[in-house]
């Protein structure tokens, strides 16, 4: 049973090698392997669950600011408020315009717009950190106070205003909207398409060191906002299937919205991986190293690069020797009393070594400042 096991493995392990040697030796399938590994190794998951917590955290104050909004127009004018009614019942929170009144609507727009802009901060600190950490920037090159402070103010400003645009876009596009024909429709879809690529690209150029060419964040910006039009086509049309007056419907609507936000967030992510791998020719990546290729080499030399929190420091990264390993013959148990090797008198004679604390104070005094010699 033992040696079949052993077999088993041998065989998974020639049959995982080729993979890897046939993965290696094309470029467009060792450019995404790379990608993965790149993905897994800066923890993108969790980047992106940073970003998407502080946009979902965002929405609701959000929601609280247009329904404020809508709520004192609809006071104003009942003829827009019944306009208002029709075009939006079937939303979640702002579908129920006509319904209920604010009573303190000023206190209401007030405590939402300071809510909004304390989360939106949080999402473009969280993008700024993910896009650095993607392109491998060391902690003293990252912007700081204020200048990372006056980005965050970019990245909403512009792209705040223009996300809810395309928004507005995707929803006429899905038929939500009730507006247009098939041309408004295919037409509507194009301009939210051509918008979203240009606002990734100005979020990937604000969110990311200035030593990051604009040139090489174009096509993370094409992928993602295709990922981005697609997302929002689908969750436009789903969102009022999903939502309804019972409680059922409502919890489905918070679950949709939050994987919506994360799983967009993780399809970003991965498109400014594809931009690092490509600019920095970090492939092709080994998936069962060693040996180590020379992109393994360069990513991880980055990665220790990354953690540098002054100029004034060095960091190198260099290959350890592989040690060589014990052929099958000898991990076998000695078959015979004449395949035991009886110790020889010199092997008698030799002195023990010291024991742990011995040589832990030995190297210590081996690695003292003091014993470098002065430059």
């Amino acid at each position: 049973m033992a040696a079949e096991v052993r077999n088993a493995a041998r065989e998974a392990s020639r049959m995982v090698r080729a993979i890897d040697k046939a993965q290696q030796s094309h470029s467009w399938l060792a450019m995404g392997v790379a990608t993965w590994r790149k993905f897994s190794d800066d923890q993108a998951g969790n980047l992106a669950a940073l970003v998407a917590y502080y946009a979902f955290a965002s929405l609701f104050p959000l929601l609280l600011v247009a329904y404020t909004v809508l709520d004192l127009v609809a006071k104003a004018s009942p003829s827009v408020a019944k306009t208002l009614e029709s075009a939006l019942h079937d939303y979640p929170v702002i579908g129920d315009l006509g319904g209920r009144t604010l009573n303190a609507a000023g206190l209401a727009l007030a405590v939402g717009i300071l809510l909004t802009l304390y989360a939106s901060l949080g999402v473009a600190r969280a993008i700024q950190n993910a896009m650095n950490t993607a392109w491998t920037i060391p902690r003293y090159r990252r912007p700081g106070f204020p200048r990372n402070q006056l980005r965050s103010l970019g990245i909403i400003a512009i792209i705040g205003p223009g996300e809810i645009i395309t928004i507005a876009l995707s929803t006429i596009a899905s038929g939500a909207g009730h507006l247009g024909g098939a041309g408004g429709k295919t037409a509507a879809i194009v301009i939210s398409l051509l918008l979203n690529f240009g606002l990734f690209w100005f979020a990937f150029r604000l969110a990311t060191s200035k030593e990051v060419r604009a040139h090489d964040l174009r096509l993370g910006a094409i992928l993602a906002a295709v990922a981005w039009q697609i997302l929002q086509l689908a969750f436009s049309s789903g969102l009022l299937h999903l939502h309804s007056r019972s409680a059922y419907g409502t919890f489905a609507t918070v679950l949709a919205i939050l994987a919506w936000f994360y799983l967009q967030a993780q399809i970003t992510l991965y498109a400014a991986e594809l931009d690092v791998v490509r600019a920095r020719k970090l492939w092709p990546r080994s998936l069962v190293p060693p040996p180590l290729t020379r992109a393994d080499l360069r990513a991880y030399e980055a990665y220790a690069r990354e953690t540098q929190l002054r100029p004034e420091l060095d960091i190198s990264v260099t290959q350890a020797p592989v040690p060589a390993q014990r052929p099958a013959s000898d991990t076998t148990a000695p078959h015979s009393a004449s395949d035991i090797t009886e110790p020889s008198a010199s092997d008698a004679t030799e002195p023990s070594l010291p024991d742990t604390a011995e040589r832990s104070a030995s190297d210590t005094a081996q690695r003292r400042p003091t014993d470098r010699p002065s430059s």
